[in-house]
Formats: C-alpha cells, sequence, structure tokens
C-alpha cells in the first residue's frame, strides 16, 4: 500500500514538532475523534509500519497519531539522548506543547516503540488512559534478561557494539534490512518491495543507521531507569494490553512480563505471525486491540 492508497479513504496530515534545538520529530496525523491514539514503531522502522491500522482507527472514530521517534524517518537525529525515558519526553513535548492534547491518550507500541510507550506510561502517568505493548523485551525484568540471552535475539550484542555495525552494514542497508526482517517473520508477503523501498531509503540516510543503533546501545541505561521508575511509582495501574505473535521469541513470555511492571494486563496472541504482528496479520491485531479498547 503506497501512501497515496492510504488517503484515497482518509486525510493523512504530515507535520514537525521542534522540541529543542537538535530535534525535530516527524509524525503523521489522521482523523478528529475525541479519543487520541498514539502509534511508536519499532526498529528498523518508522510511522509506515501503522499503514494498515491508521485507517481502520480513523474510521471507528479515533484521532491517531504515528510518530518517527528521534533519529528514524524524517525525524531528526541528534548525537544522544537515545535512551527511552528520553525519548518519552520527546513524544510528550510532541503531545502537549505543540499538538496541545490535553486528555489521557491511548499508547501503542511495537518493539523498541514497546519500551518508549513503557517509559512514557510511567513517567508521564494521567496522559496515558490504556498501554498497548507488542512483542518485544522490556529492559529492567526479568523476562528481559531472559530473552537477552537467547540466541534468536543475536542484534541485541551486534547492535550494541561500538562502530563496527555501522562500518559492516553501511551501503548494504537495504540488504541488512531484508535479512533483518525476514530472519523473524511468518507471513512473508507482509513486507513488500515498495515497503522495503521505504524503510531502507528512510535507514540508508546520513546518520540513520547509527541512530537505529544508539536505541539498543541505551539498554543498560534503560535498566536502571525503569528498576528506578518501578521503586518509585510502582506498577501502572492503568489497563495494559499485551501482544505477542504466535511464533515470535517474546510472544510467550508478553503476559508474565507485562504482570511485573502492571497490575491490569490482558493478553493476546496473534495467529500467523512472528515479531511484526501488525503487518503480518492487521486484522486480527485489529479486532483484538478495537475490542479492547472498547
Amino acid at each position: 500500500m503506497r501512501e497515496k492508497e492510504l488517503t484515497r479513504d482518509i486525510n493523512l496530515i504530515h507535520g514537525m514538532a521542534v522540541i529543542n534545538s537538535t530535534l525535530r520529530m516527524h509524525y503523521v496525523e489522521a482523523g478528529d475523534g475525541e479519543k487520541v491514539i498514539v502509534l511508536i514503531h519499532g526498529f528498523p522502522q518508522t510511522w509506515w509500519e501503522w499503514r494498515f491500522v491508521i485507517p481502520v482507527l480513523v474510521n471507528h472514530g479515533f484521532r491517531v497519531i504515528a510518530i518517527d521517534y528521534r533519529g528514524t524517518g524524517d525525524s531528526w537525529r541528534p548525537a544522544d539522548g537515545y535512551d527511552k525515558r528520553t525519548m518519552a519526553s520527546d513524544i510528550y513535548s510532541l503531545l502537549t506543547d505543540h499538538l496541545k492534547i490535553q486528555i489521557p491518550v491511548v499508547l501503542i507500541g511495537h518493539d523498541i516503540g514497546l519500551m518508549i510507550a513503557y517509559a512514557y506510561a510511567q513517567e508521564y502517568r494521567r496522559s496515558v488512559s490504556q498501554l498497548v505493548v507488542i512483542d518485544a523485551p522490556l529492559p529492567g525484568t526479568e523476562v528481559f534478561d531472559k530473552i537477552r540471552t537467547d540466541h534468536r535475539v543475536w542484534h541485541f550484542a551486534f547492535h550494541n557494539v561500538r562502530d563496527l555495525p555501522e562500518m559492516l552494514i553501511s551501503g548494504r542497508e537495504r540488504q541488512y534490512l531484508q535479512y533483518f526482517f525476514n530472519y523473524r517473520i511468518y507471513n512473508t508477503a507482509a513486507i513488500t518491495e515498495i515497503d522495503m523501498d521505504i524503510f531502507s531509503q528512510a535507514y540508508s540516510a546520513a546518520g540513520a543507521i547509527k541512530a537505529g543503533l544508539e536505541v539498543y546501545r541505551a539498554f543498560d541505561q534503560d535498566i536502571l531507569d525503569n528498576k528506578e521508575s518501578m521503586a518509585k511509582n510502582g506498577k501502572l495501574s492503568i489497563p495494559v494490553l499485551a501482544v505477542g505473535g504466535e511464533m515470535s521469541t517474546s510472544g510467550p513470555f508478553m503476559k508474565e512480563m507485562m504482570e511485573e511492571v502492571a497490575d491490569n494486563v490482558v493478553s493476546i496472541r496473534v495467529p500467523k505471525t512472528a515479531h511484526w504482528v501488525v503487518e503480518e496479520n492487521p486484522g486480527a491485531f485489529i479486532k483484538s486491540l478495537l475490542q479492547f479498547l472498547n
């Protein structure tokens, strides 16, 4: 689905928010409903990850905001600030200062976006009504420690190495991203050549791969921050939907993991999916999501 096909039924508005002197954040907005849903993508993706989800949510009466977090897509790529607490503050500034949203929002995060969404929910508790987390381990939990050493998440260690990954990936961004998607997929038709064009172009831009890897290099800081938040604030009390892919590494542990950090957790496993849940089986995901939101 190209963007022009996506906009046949809905009006997409692209915007740039000035967060500070080193960061401008790109976002896409659609719909004018009273309830706001914020979508936070993972690596190696951009807001385009949500191409199947946005039209359905808009047609169900939601206002939808999909962001490119710092370092990705059309957002600026500062040298630092890739710990998830800082990345959450970026989004808080975008929503409250730029878009003037004062009501609690629904946060939906996949992969790295899961980590940012959780940090946001902990830091800005009164600003979140519901949290949806999709298929990734959360730093600071026992499940994260368990999964981190699994050979199927080899990229955690590789991305954490300083400089070497950039050198090896440079000039081969498309090949690397294609391998990355294929290694963790069930429905191989979910990521098309057009989608690969979009993601590859985004991560071939100057500084984009380095910025993408920095989110992994911040995991140790994320562990400290999340443990500090838990000690200070306790578990989340808002409703949490924990989503796992049927065949993913993280899928079997999503409910257990989120119960470490939240009191009100329901979970689902989306059939015929691995890690790229919202693209591999968007129909099943959206059905469960709407049931949760309603």
